[in-house]
């Protein structure tokens, strides 16, 4: 058995990981298997997706892969629908990993570019909440937590659009909190700062001065401990 899993009697809950075959998604897959939990790994690409279901079936996790191309509504109810098929019916958690970025002057951002941000940093995030969280409300159980930015709460020179596209992130969990909270559905964000991620790799120089102005002075890895890193 690999390092890192621990055999544990099935929890029987169901998560559903957006952006999971890669950086932070791919982590949290890891770690939620290793609690026992049901994976769902949703990406664009199948090949690494179903390289990770192998590689978590193979430390006696349980997963499957849904692939899902995240840009639209369509993209958002396809992959609730089949999400909650391949689960069993049900989806007790819901990360929202998925995201990408854009860095760069405001006046040489296009509209196109500036569109595309919010549909997967925003759009869908919001219309996949609307097509899972009633049905956690309705259970009394569930939980819903967003990867957003500590860039949302900061003027960072060249983050403009990437930082308020997490901006919306922190206040829609507080919107869902508050209206999900009262039927048992906890819902969080978490705010990393500069991680190696396949996303920053394009621009690691401008991350790595960032993430020297931090207390570790360096670049954080997607996995605390680093064991399911490859």
């Amino acid at each position: 058995m690999k390092r890192g899993m621990t055999p544990q009697e099935p929890t029987g809950r169901i998560a559903l990981i957006t952006g999971a075959t890669s950086g932070i998604g791919r982590a949290v897959a890891f770690r939620l298997a290793r609690d026992s939990l049901v994976v769902v790994v949703s990406g664009r690409d199948r090949s690494r997706g179903e390289k990770i279901v192998s590689d978590i079936r193979a430390q006696d996790g349980t997963a499957h892969f849904v692939p899902a191309d995240l840009h639209d509504g369509a993209s958002a109810a396809h992959l609730a629908q089949r999400a909650t098929e391949v689960a069993g019916g049900h989806v007790d958690v819901l990360v929202h990993s998925a995201g990408a970025g854009i860095l760069g002057p405001t006046a040489k951002t296009t509209e196109s570019e500036f569109d595309h941000l919010f549909a997967i940093n925003v759009k869908v995030p919001y219309l996949l909440t609307g097509h899972l969280a009633p049905a956690m409300a309705a259970r009394g159980d569930g939980a819903i937590v967003s990867v957003s930015s500590i860039a949302s709460g900061r003027g960072i020179d060249g983050l403009a659009a990437y930082a308020a596209s997490k901006a919306a992130i922190d206040q829609l969990t507080r919107s869902w909190a508050a209206e999900y909270g009262p039927h048992g559905v906890r819902v969080n964000a978490v705010m990393p700062g500069a991680t190696e991620t396949p996303m920053i790799a394009p621009a690691r120089g401008f991350f790595e001065t960032l993430a020297d102005r931090a207390p570790a002075r360096r670049l954080a890895g997607p996995d605390a401990d680093q064991r399911d890193r490859t």
